[in-house]
């Protein structure tokens, strides 16, 4: 069962609400990379970069391995699918009603023809 707790999903909306944020894990995407290499496309520096990774690591977002000066970061699957989860459900909400809207309008075309 998918965990929808508001505190997990609020964290990954904040988190994932700052362009910045949003790019990294873009970044992310392609696979793991070094906080200095999250921040290289930015004009930031590499503490600013660290405050961005520290709330994507909060949110559960991504994980972070230390090996000494070295912080490697890669992309955690499971809030996103859990976001996306939650998404969903108003996905298929808005797609019903559009189904229905089709249908309602289609209705009122053979409606016409006759």
């Amino acid at each position: 069962m998918v965990d929808h707790s508001p505190a997990g999903l609020d964290g990954v909306f904040h988190a994932l609400a700052d362009p910045t944020r949003r790019a990294m894990v873009r970044q992310l995407a392609s696979g793991e990379h070094t906080v200095s290499e999250l921040a290289a496309p930015h004009a930031m520096s590499l503490a600013a970069a660290s405050k961005h990774v520290r709330v994507l690591e909060q949110a559960g977002l991504l994980r972070r391995a230390i090996a000494g000066r070295v912080h490697r970061c890669s992309l955690e699957r499971q809030p996103l699918v859990q976001a996306f989860s939650w998404l969903r459900a108003y996905i298929e909400f808005w797609d019903a009603r559009f189904d229905a809207l089709e249908d309602l309008l289609n209705a009122g075309d053979d409606d016409d023809r006759d």
